[in-house]
């Protein structure tokens, strides 16, 4: 999971048109959001390798998961559209809004 937030934190800075894209318009400062959220997954991934800091980090994970929620829902009502080389669908923008849950889960398994 460590790798997984340092790497979609760093994709934001390589690639902040496809998050920026995907948020709902009435979301203030976009490019803003996208460098904080950026940070705050490359920070909360390497916080979750650390004993020390794993169980707060996994706690802010799922704060900030859920607080993704509005961009896969409004990801539904674009689709279908293009992520770079990919056609998101309407099936496929689903799934990711269920993938949110099971990222939540796993996180959650950081807390015990």
């Amino acid at each position: 999971m460590t790798v997984l937030y340092v790497a979609a934190g760093i994709n934001h800075f390589l690639q902040p048109r496809i998050y920026i894209k995907i948020m709902p318009f009435y979301f203030p400062a976009k490019k803003f959001l996208n460098i904080a959220a950026g940070i705050a997954e490359i920070t909360l991934g390497i916080a979750l390798y650390f004993d020390e800091t794993r169980y707060w980090a996994a706690w802010i994970i799922m704060a900030m998961l859920t607080s993704f929620f509005p961009v896969h829902i409004h990801m539904q009502q674009l689709a279908p559209f293009k992520m770079g080389k990919f056609t998101i669908t309407k099936q496929l923008a689903f799934i990711r809004t269920l993938l949110q849950f099971v990222l939540i889960y796993w996180a959650y398994t950081f807390t015990r």
